[in-house]
């Protein structure tokens, strides 16, 4: 048996910090339309999204940096406990982790990255009462004025993850390219 483990805005577009946009949407659509057609073969585990539980929803964009400063890494250690007993008791023969590229805790081989000091935290709460196209405005606006950049490195629960799961195969699913992210997953079911 195979246990897929995966980042649960793949699945679940509701969860992306400023909402939807179509490339979600479609990313869900087509993932779980794979899934499906694996459905004897692997076990999908979904875990709590870790900037939710922080956060909740919706937030604005953060870097690592931002996030680790507002206590990221004892959350993110919490969810790997959560996955460690459920692979655990599972058994799985195969373990395959799928992340989100760019992402601040779940980017398997990019996040983002920038200054913790600069970020203005109390757009946080104010983020909660703006609509979806206010959001979507809003966050573009934020990402330009705080120079958010994708950078090589890990999000913070997967630098936990690679460390507790060394052995595990990591993919990386890019939103802007979703064929190739799926062909890529394919291949490993």
């Amino acid at each position: 048996m195979r246990i897929i483990v995966l980042a649960p805005c793949l699945l679940s577009p509701f969860y992306v910090y400023r909402g939807p946009k179509d490339k979600e949407y479609k990313t869900s659509k087509e993932l779980l339309n794979l899934l499906a057609k694996h459905a004897e073969e692997i076990r999908v585990l979904t875990y709590p999204c870790p900037e939710y539980k922080l956060i909740g929803w919706p937030r604005p964009p953060m870097s690592k940096e931002v996030f680790e400063k507002l206590g990221m890494p004892e959350v993110a250690k919490t969810i790997v406990n959560f996955i460690e007993r459920a692979l655990t008791e599972e058994k799985p023969e195969k373990i395959i982790f799928v992340g989100v590229k760019g992402s601040p805790t779940c980017g398997v081989f990019h996040t983002t990255s920038s200054d913790p000091e600069k970020f203005p935290y109390r757009v946080i709460k104010e983020f909660s009462y703006l609509n979806k196209e206010e959001r979507i405005k809003e966050s573009k606006e934020l990402m330009e004025e705080q120079n958010f950049r994708v950078i090589l490195g890990e999000g913070v629960l997967f630098q936990i993850l690679k460390e507790r799961f060394p052995d595990a195969i990591y993919l990386e699913f890019d939103k802007d390219n979703i064929e190739e992210s799926l062909k890529k997953l394919s291949k490993q079911l």
